[in-house]
């Protein structure tokens, strides 16, 4: 994992999501890549909780929406991320936006440590995997 992006994901999980989302953007925009989906995606969310602390519902539903559904791509592991419990996360929290409830609690990125199991996706293989979007 790049300085850039565990940075970004520490800014995350200390819900700073506009502070996250610039230094993620950092990387993102030097990537041509598959990878470059991946981090959109985790922007997205950030980008998409930065809406809900500052009570935009509406803002905050379409950044979540973009981003869980880029994250689907993603799953269950990416980079030794935890992409399928972040997505189940940001998923429950979408929902409770969308049905008005308390909103004050948001996921946090979680690590798996030096597990790639068979459905580990390290940066190789998201260079190597057939991105046609079906």
């Amino acid at each position: 994992m790049d300085e850039i992006l565990h940075k970004g994901i520490l800014l995350f999980n200390n819900c700073e999501f506009f502070q996250c989302h610039e230094v993620l953007e950092e990387a993102w925009t030097k990537e041509v890549g598959p990878r470059r989906l991946f981090l959109q995606a985790l922007i997205h969310l950030a980008v998409g909780f930065y809406h809900c602390e500052r009570a935009n519902p509406a803002g905050a539903r379409s950044q979540l929406k973009k981003g869980i559904r880029k994250l689907a791509l993603y799953l269950p592991s990416c980079e030794g991320i935890d992409t399928a419990r972040l997505h189940r996360e940001a998923l429950a929290a979408l929902e409770r936006i969308e049905a008005g409830a308390d909103t004050s609690i948001y996921p946090k990125i979680h690590f798996f440590m030096n597990l790639p199991g068979p459905h580990h996706q390290s940066r190789q293989n998201l260079l190597e995997r057939d991105w046609t979007i079906k």
